[in-house]
């Protein structure tokens, strides 16, 4: 054979048949499910890699993940949790609260589950306790939906008189606890509640003018996928009808709303692509206990108050963890 020929021949390796080749092994899939839309979460998104990394874990290096997005959708949630299952993912990452966790756990009862979810994971059933799962799912409880009393109290404290107004989501999981609460904490400090539910844009829309014609003097925005999603657009509403409001994470209040209550989303969803990566090692999630939120932070915007015509007392002021000025 003629060394032009040979050369030819082994050029031509790359046609072959890739049962012909060496195989490489295939990489694990991670099933990212969330109840969130894409654009909102990048930051979520990048601290759950980041925990994946400190486990060895790299997305396109040695594991894959594969987004589903739900958008606010709660319902779309089941057919994007069996999509992932019929994939044959190694791990389910349940994020953006208890619907993305629900439709996980009952789309698979093998596959390990790691979740991110607002409230209590034993009373939704998720697990059967925290210290010891005893199934395929463990993750982490934000604690967001267990704080709405102590953000009407932190209202009360900066707005001390008028009505408040509350919005929430009729389709999110707690939504029923919620109203409980806040209507439990209204009584508490003596103050009118008035709550009205928003499930899509046009009911936003339509409970602000609700609150417009209630003549509402400052409001409280619980902790719900759908609203940190449409944040930008409460927020603005808000601005709008010049409503001082609360909101659950200091996102809202970095990105302009008045004042803010909650954990650190960024921190929660680390701790989830720690216990990712640990189940991709071989950790089973029956023996991971669930992990709890326990750095609460109240931050506060001026250049809003500023803007709404708002003076905080000295006595609000020295709470605050975080001013933004």
């Amino acid at each position: 054979m003629k060394r032009r020929e040979f050369i030819a021949l082994l050029g031509g390796a790359a046609a072959w048949p890739l049962g012909t080749r060496a195989q490489q092994p295939a990489m694990p899939v991670i099933g990212f499910l969330s109840s969130r839309s894409p654009d909102e979460a990048k930051q979520s998104v990048t601290a759950f890699r980041s925990g994946l990394r400190t486990t060895g874990q790299v997305d396109g290096q040695n594991v894959v993940i594969e987004y589903r997005w739900a958008d606010g959708e709660y319902g779309r949630l089941p057919e994007l949790a069996a999509d992932l299952v019929q994939r044959g993912v190694a791990v389910l990452a349940a994020t953006g609260g208890e619907p993305s966790a629900l439709a996980a756990k009952a789309a698979t009862s093998t596959i390990p589950i790691v979740f991110t979810i607002g409230g209590d994971p034993v009373k939704v059933g998720l697990v059967g306790s925290l210290n010891r799962p005893g199934g395929n799912a463990t993750g982490v409880s934000l604690l967001t939906s267990l704080a709405e009393t102590k953000r009407l109290g932190l209202l009360n404290d900066a707005i001390p008189a008028g009505v408040f107004g509350v919005l929430i989501n009729p389709n999110y999981q707690g939504a029923q606890d919620q109203s409980r609460e806040v209507e439990v904490a209204g009584r508490a400090i003596g103050r009118p509640i008035q709550i009205v539910n928003a499930g899509n844009d046009q009911e936003l829309e339509e409970a602000f003018a609700t609150f417009a014609r209630g003549h509402v003097a400052a409001l409280l925005v619980v902790a719900d996928p759908l609203f940190t999603i449409r944040r930008d657009r409460i927020m603005a509403l808000a601005a709008q009808l010049k409503l001082p409001a609360i909101y659950p994470y200091r996102e809202y209040a970095e990105t302009g709303g008045l004042m803010s209550y909650g954990i650190s989303l960024k921190e929660g969803y680390h701790h989830a692509g720690v216990y990712t990566g640990q189940v991709l090692k071989g950790a089973k999630p029956a023996d991971l206990p669930v992990l709890q939120s326990t750095k609460f932070e109240f931050v506060i915007n001026l250049k809003t108050a500023k803007t709404l015509g708002i003076k905080f007392s000295e006595n609000v002021l020295s709470l605050a963890d975080d001013v933004i000025e």
